[in-house]
């Protein structure tokens, strides 16, 4: 498993000497579909680097009601865990796992002498942070720009790129809770992409065509 640890880490661009640290101190975490990885209120010592898998940052309001944010996907690390980590702060977001994933859990004590250090992690921090600020620039433009339908199919598409699959294993009622919205809305649209022959439903599946 190191070997597939340092493989992917020699991926995402690290320094052989980076590599060899983050395998010998970092750990092993693998975790299932529907689990929570961070939770809101929280505090953590420790940032997630995706090996494989799925995962999704999102964030609920007071009401209740949640939003979907971003992916994570392998080689991936959420910046805002880095940010909250470093400022002490406790989390104002949670981390949903998407599909079985495979984490390797880096303990924070280590990265301010790793930015310090290390050319190629302060390049992984910035390049996170700005993926990731872009992503949510996306999700705000979609929000306030885009009519619902075309919303709906934008989160399908980003989902059959994040997962490399065109079947979404999402009921409506999940897709209407990362889109912050009703089921019923979700599954009139749904009809309607079917209609325009983008979409066909099974249960609890969706097809892109």
């Amino acid at each position: 498993m190191n070997m597939d640890v340092a493989k992917t880490l020699r991926k995402v661009g690290f320094e052989k000497k980076l590599v060899e640290e983050i395998v010998q101190l970092g750990r092993l975490k693998k975790v299932k579909a529907q689990s929570t990885v961070i939770s809101p209120g929280t505090k953590n010592d420790e940032i997630p680097i995706v090996l494989s898998g799925l995962l999704m940052v999102m964030t609920k309001d007071e009401n209740g009601n949640e939003l979907f944010l971003y992916n994570l996907e392998g080689g991936q690390t959420c910046a805002m865990s880095i940010t909250c980590c470093l400022e002490g702060k406790k989390n104002a977001f949670y981390v949903m796992v998407e599909e079985d994933s495979v984490l390797w859990m880096v303990p924070m004590a280590y990265m301010d002498s790793w930015i310090q250090k290390y050319f190629s992690f302060r390049k992984f921090v910035f390049s996170s942070y700005q993926a990731r600020f872009d992503e949510l620039l996306a999700a705000v433009d979609s929000m306030a720009f885009m009519k619902m339908d075309e919303r709906l199919y934008k989160y399908l598409l980003d989902k059959k790129q994040a997962t490399g699959s065109y079947v979404i294993a999402k009921t409506h009622q999940q897709i209407a809770n990362e889109l912050n919205t009703s089921r019923v809305v979700i599954s009139r649209l749904l009809k309607q992409l079917e209609r325009e022959e983008k979409i066909e439903q099974k249960r609890n599946r969706i097809e892109i065509l």
